[in-house]
């Protein structure tokens, strides 16, 4: 087994790369530039720019990967919304190439995606659920799978996943979590929607999960997230009680008076059933993540 990597400077591909040394499986990170994560060798690492086919197929013909788990997106949807043409050279036409690489070489392929492929108006989402996007960032994810879903090939995955959160090394964003403890901790005024509902999921989690899908060589669309759906500022309520912190500087407000760019699902959160049952997933919740935070 060889695993190519993509977005290893990421905080999903950060934890991957962590789990695969943990249990020595063969692998190459790949971001563009150069390697942000110190805890990945330099040995392991290569550049790669996911829109060049003329760097995938170099890599691709140097390591000959078994298996390719694809984390690398442009994540932040107001972005998106604004610059569309770029949204969709990386998530739709990357993925394209990339895939195509990946069925020339006969590795399996796995594509990362996100809760927000759904318009957010049931709540507890199943893999066979219908999508409905409802931004340029959520309409590209659905693009990006529809390559893997309506092609002949079927050695492919992909995983659905919901606010990531966690510590990494370098990273060019935070994560809702990390920035609640730190807004907390300095005492300053918050003020968090309180009609979107998630299920935030713990980056080591969704590694494992990642990982266990190619290691028993699964094939489809797995739903993999927290535990427990909750609202955004019931997720900043428990992070304050958790921690000890005052709840007094918490303040509800609506997503419509944001006048965010991309319009999200009010409520998604996903039925974890399969995962359950076929991989043996059991996510953490969110206050014993907390307490490895603390640590």
């Amino acid at each position: 087994m060889r695993i190519l990597i993509t977005g290893s400077n990421g905080l999903l591909g950060q934890k991957i790369v962590k789990l695969c040394l943990e249990r020595g499986l063969n692998f190459v990170a790949t971001s563009k530039g150069e390697n942000r994560n110190p805890d990945c060798p330099s040995i392991n690492y290569l550049s790669m720019d996911i829109s060049n086919s003329q760097e995938i197929n170099k890599i691709f013909q140097f390591y000959y990967p078994t298996h390719v788990i694809h984390t690398a997106a442009i994540t932040n949807v107001d972005y998106c919304e604004d610059h569309i043409e770029e949204c969709q050279v990386v998530n739709v036409e990357a993925t394209r190439l990339l895939f195509e690489a990946s069925k020339h070489y006969k590795s399996h392929f796995q594509l990362l995606s996100t809760d927000f492929v759904f318009d957010g108006e049931k709540g507890n989402y199943e893999e066979t659920d219908e999508v409905g996007p409802l931004s340029v960032y959520a309409k590209s994810k659905v693009d990006g799978e529809k390559i893997l879903i309506n092609d002949e090939f079927k050695d492919w995955s992909i995983v659905r996943t919901i606010i990531v959160y966690g510590e990494g090394h370098n990273l060019s964003r935070s994560n809702i979590v990390l920035w609640g403890i730190e807004a907390l901790q300095s005492g300053k005024e918050l003020t968090i929607v309180d009609d979107q509902f998630r299920a935030p999921t713990w980056a080591d989690d969704l590694a494992w999960a990642c990982v266990e899908v190619v290691l028993r060589n699964k094939t489809g669309i797995y739903h993999i997230a927290g535990p427990e759906i909750m609202s955004v500022i019931d997720l900043v309520y428990r992070i304050a009680d958790h921690f000890g912190y005052s709840k007094n500087q918490i303040k509800a407000i609506h997503s419509n008076t944001l006048n965010q760019a991309a319009k999200r699902p009010p409520k998604t959160g996903f039925n974890l059933q399969k995962a359950y049952r076929e991989i043996d997933y059991r996510p953490h919740t969110l206050e014993q993540t907390l307490d490895l935070l603390k640590k």
